[in-house]
């Protein structure tokens, strides 16, 4: 079933919300491994600074993590933009209400995105 152009403004407004948490979140990570990258080689022990390599690196996975979820969610106001929101970039069918409301950004049906996921697409 087709979304009609209200349901479609009150995502696209969840969309840009989270768009603009996202990017929130990513600069702070960006902060934050700076910080430690101009700490470095001030801590007083070799495990300290395996602690400090270790936090970097899960600050710099979880960023390319939201990196890959904010293409996503670009992704998806574009096709607000372009009025595909809400069908599958795939099949061009209808994607389940339910699934946008849980994944705002998503853009394939949940059969095409598991085709995609197995490598059938």
């Amino acid at each position: 079933m087709a979304l009609n152009k209200k349901e479609i403004e009150q995502f696209k407004i969840r969309l840009v919300a989270m768009r603009q948490q996202i990017t929130s979140s990513i600069q702070g990570t960006k902060e934050e491994v700076q910080e430690l990258d101009q700490s470095k080689g001030y801590s007083q022990h070799q495990a300290d600074e395996g602690t400090d390599d270790f936090g970097r690196t899960v600050s710099l996975e979880l960023s390319n993590k939201e990196m890959s979820i904010l293409k996503q969610i670009d992704r998806a106001l574009e096709k607000v933009d372009d009025g595909t929101y809400g069908l599958c970039d795939i099949s061009k069918e209808p994607i389940a209400k339910a699934r946008l409301e849980a994944i705002p950004y998503a853009v394939m049906t949940v059969q095409s995105q598991e085709k995609m996921e197995k490598g059938i697409l």
